[in-house]
């Protein structure tokens, strides 16, 4: 998938301190967001990146709360694609591609499910100071 995020004309920017109802306030921003944007809920992708989103901010949660005391999550959309970002503070990049689902399901290994079933694509981006990391999301509408 090769769409440009910069080119998407829709963006969001939510940031919550990383305790579990950021998953929650998370999923609800993104379904308001979506149908600001003039697109149908019912995609059949929308789920499936709705439960992407979550297990990406529970990891957030789980994992990087001892050095961020934030999540960020960047959402963004076009006609065809639909892209968001989970950003913390802690410098650990966990590999995507081979995560598997032996740690008692869920995580990282159901996000890299849905996303290549769906055709979409993933990528960890290290902060410029090597202290924190986006987990960016594109999926194909």
């Amino acid at each position: 998938m090769s769409t440009r995020l910069e080119a998407l004309p829709h963006r969001h920017v939510l940031t919550l301190p990383t305790l579990p109802s950021a998953v929650r306030l998370s999923r609800e921003t993104a379904e308001r967001a979506l149908a600001e944007w003039g697109m149908d809920l019912r995609h059949p992708a929308i789920g499936p990146a709705l439960l992407i989103l979550g297990e990406l901010v529970t990891n957030s949660i789980r994992h990087a709360a001892v050095l961020s005391p934030q999540v960020t999550v960047i959402y963004a959309a076009g006609e065809n694609c639909l892209a968001f970002a989970v950003h913390d503070r802690h410098p650990y990049q966990p590999p995507l591609y081979g995560a598997v689902a032996d740690t008692g399901g869920g995580g990282l290994a159901t996000v890299m499910e849905l996303t290549l079933g769906l055709g979409g694509t993933a990528v960890v981006r290290g902060d410029a100071d090597g202290k924190g990391k986006s987990i960016w999301i594109t999926l194909p509408l």
